[in-house]
């Protein structure tokens, strides 16, 4: 199985622009079998004061041209995050495409960061945890912060995951923490951890990059740097039985 992870430099354009910056990004990564975007690219986490304005229904323009760009690709694509108008609500939503351009699964942020910025009060709060089967396995969606809250995790794992996917714009002044939670999360569920993160400067605050493929057993298998990169590797998605079967710590859970 053959992973891309697209590492999207966050700058202040406008919103086609930066769409057909993607999608000639996009263009590079043929022949993978699935493609992560980050959080929030399309006007960039920290634009706050653009969100209502950037907001999107789910049936909108941004998902029907990235569902035509999976299909064309033959992969399943994590769009990234976007904000997600559903009537007078906002929402930090991602969506996983398959290879034909239809919704796999939609998976609205559950935890909002309320710690010195806006999300918290500008956007709705998830409530459901989004697990989809494909060809290589259970996969869940989760955003950026969630990262800090293991039982989200582990809910998704009680419902069969074998690999989390997760899109985010983490702060580089936090690095270390988006390292440790990376590698974190995969160990202790003995699940693979594919993430994709944002680069550049916004609004004073740099993203952190360092996207990440990590294997179950917490091993980075692969990792952006501080750039706009397209990280890619290729994994064996049997590991997450072979590494269950052998150590098998979830069946000692209490």
């Amino acid at each position: 199985m053959r992973v891309a992870s697209v590492q999207v430099e966050i700058k202040n354009r406008p919103k086609g622009e930066t769409l057909r910056h993607v999608l000639a990004l996009l263009d590079q990564v043929r022949g993978h079998d699935l493609v992560l975007l980050p959080e929030m690219w399309p006007c960039g986490y920290f634009a706050f004061d653009t969100y209502d304005q950037a907001s999107e229904a789910l049936d909108g323009p941004l998902v029907r041209t990235l569902g035509a760009k999976a299909r064309d690709l033959g992969a399943y694509l994590l769009m990234g995050s976007f904000v997600e108008r559903a009537g007078a609500d906002l929402f930090n939503t991602a969506v996983l495409l398959d290879p034909r351009g239809e919704l796999a699964a939609r998976y609205r942020k559950m935890h909002l960061f309320g710690f010195g910025d806006q999300e918290s009060r500008l956007l709705r709060r998830g409530q459901d945890v989004a697990v989809v089967a494909t060809p290589f396995g259970k996969v869940g969606l989760s955003i950026c912060y969630d990262l800090r809250f293991p039982e989200l995790y582990r809910r998704m794992v009680d419902q069969g995951v074998e690999i989390f996917l997760v899109t985010s714009a983490w702060p580089g002044s936090r690095l270390e923490a988006w390292r440790l939670f990376n590698r974190a999360r995969a160990h202790e569920n003995l699940a693979y951890l594919f993430s994709c993160n944002c680069v550049g400067t916004q609004a004073g605050s740099q993203y952190g990059g360092h996207s990440m493929i990590v294997d179950p057993l917490g091993n980075i298998i692969a990792e952006g740097g501080d750039g706009e990169a397209i990280i890619t590797t290729e994994i064996d998605p049997e590991l997450v039985a072979k590494v269950r079967h052998e150590f098998p710590a979830l069946r000692d859970r209490c």
